[in-house]
């Protein structure tokens, strides 16, 4: 028998960049105070709910896009699935949300 492969060390990955520290990187990119930038960040975050409550679609320009739909409810029953008959439980309807890079971000990387 053929001895096993070492499995390759993952990569770390980069932390998430927190409100704060985009508020940070804000303020140094545009000289406006931190607390200024913060407050930029928040309606930024406000006016891009209400959108896509409302019209269902916010594009953030050079960044993504995020939209939103209806996933229709399902009835209980059963249904086949891998050759199996399973019995499924009813779902409520749902408002499903998805973000989608924009293709100048997608090119860049």
């Amino acid at each position: 028998m053929a001895p096993m492969k070492e499995k390759k060390a993952v990569k770390a990955r980069a932390k998430t960049m927190t409100k704060g520290a985009l508020a940070e990187a804000l303020a140094t990119e545009t000289g406006l105070k931190k607390s200024e930038c913060n407050k930029v960040v928040e309606s930024l975050a406000k006016v891009a709910t209400t959108q896509v409550k409302s019209a269902g679609k916010f594009v953030l320009p050079g960044v993504c896009m995020i939209k939103s739909r209806q996933k229709a409810a399902t009835k209980a029953g059963k249904r086949m699935a891998f050759g199996k008959e399973i019995s499924c439980k009813a779902q409520p309807a749902k408002t499903i949300v998805k973000a989608f890079p924009v293709s100048a971000l997608k090119k860049s990387i």
